[in-house]
């Protein structure tokens, strides 16, 4: 799997109350997710999603176990997020909901550069210099190809 888009650039520790507040979780419609996303870190920022990369810092996903922030950020058209760390716990509930997560070391986030990913070759690749990537179990890569857990599970 090879993905692509321009680079949104976010900080270190972005706890899921950042990616989406606790005010938006009493509806279950992700299109209202999606539209908040992120909006305590920068209001501005949910327009700028669509097909994009999301490059964080590290700990992306701290804070709270809420399935609902990977879904916000799916929802809002992220096409993966790369992070030197995540926290666990948002990792998983990530691969689950298939959302791509990327631990990559050492990529420079420069807004709107592009990024390219390849999950079956263990790359990164910003700026025009690639970087190794955490490798992704096969079972994890058969996860994302099918949209998620549910999916994957549907289709076995």
């Amino acid at each position: 799997m090879t993905l692509s888009g321009p680079a949104v650039c976010i900080g270190t520790d972005i706890d899921t109350d950042l990616v989406i507040a606790g005010r938006y979780l009493r509806t279950k419609d992700t299109s209202v997710w999606a539209e908040h996303v992120f909006e305590d870190l920068d209001p501005s920022l949910a327009h700028r999603l669509r097909g994009a990369v999301l490059v964080a810092g590290r700990n992306m996903g701290c804070g709270s176990s809420r399935e609902q922030a990977p879904v916000a950020i799916r929802e809002a058209g992220v096409v993966a997020v790369v992070a030197p760390s995540f926290a666990r716990i948002f990792f998983r509930n990530a691969i689950n909901v298939g959302l791509p997560v990327i631990e990559c070391e050492g990529l420079t986030c420069h807004e709107g550069a592009a990024v390219t990913i390849s999950l079956e070759e263990g790359w990164v690749e910003g700026d025009g210099v690639r970087h190794p990537v955490r490798p992704l179990s096969g079972r994890m890569q058969d996860i994302l190809a099918a949209g998620g857990l549910v999916s994957y599970r549907r289709n076995k």
